[in-house]
């Protein structure tokens, strides 16, 4: 009988253990001798093609955004119109991203961003008149120019820009009653 926890002995009697299979090795890459220097890798970083490995596709630029679906431009289009509420912003950059993947949101988008600078063109003039009539005597007509008209005309915007969202999503298009159209 044999103890378990004793090594086994050679059957021949030698009493010398067998050895152990080892293991295969791995082949040692080659060091590169003390004070060389690396390759250098060729032109734009990209390193020599290995055998066994395939090529790297070149970077690609991306591609444009896939077309719009009929309900995400309806949806595009009608943000477009909801964004005046924020100024001209929301408008431009609706008009920016989305002109070339949806037709009623180039048209939508251009609709309300041609609002949106009309209505800061006219919003920038009433306060600079406004300015100006504060150094006057005339009272009413600076107040009238300097706080209520802008006011007057925030309003506006805010209910042409909910009737041109609500307008566009139900569907149709709209059109503003008075535009200057900067962006044809």
């Amino acid at each position: 009988m044999t103890d378990p926890n004793q090594p086994p002995v050679d059957p021949a009697g030698s009493g010398i253990p067998p050895q152990q299979p080892v293991p295969p090795q791995q082949p040692v890459p080659p060091q590169q001798p003390y004070g060389s220097v690396p390759p250098q890798q060729p032109y734009g970083g990209v390193p020599p093609q290995q055998p066994g490995v395939p090529p790297q596709q070149p970077y690609a630029a991306p591609v444009p955004g896939a077309p719009l679906t009929a309900a995400e431009d309806k949806q595009w289009a009608s943000f477009a119109h909801l964004g005046g509420i924020l100024w001209f912003l929301p408008s431009l950059i609706i008009y920016l991203v989305f002109k070339d993947r949806g037709a009623l949101t180039r048209q939508e988008s251009k609709e309300a961003l041609n609002w949106q600078i009309t209505w800061i063109l006219a919003w920038l003039i009433s306060v600079i008149l406004g300015s100006i009539l504060l150094a006057t005597p005339a009272f009413a007509i600076s107040f009238l120019f300097s706080l209520l008209i802008p006011w007057v005309l925030y309003i506006v915007n805010l209910v042409f820009s909910i009737l041109g969202f609500v307008r566009v999503n139900g569907g149709g298009t709209y059109r503003y009653p008075f535009n200057f159209r900067f962006i044809k």
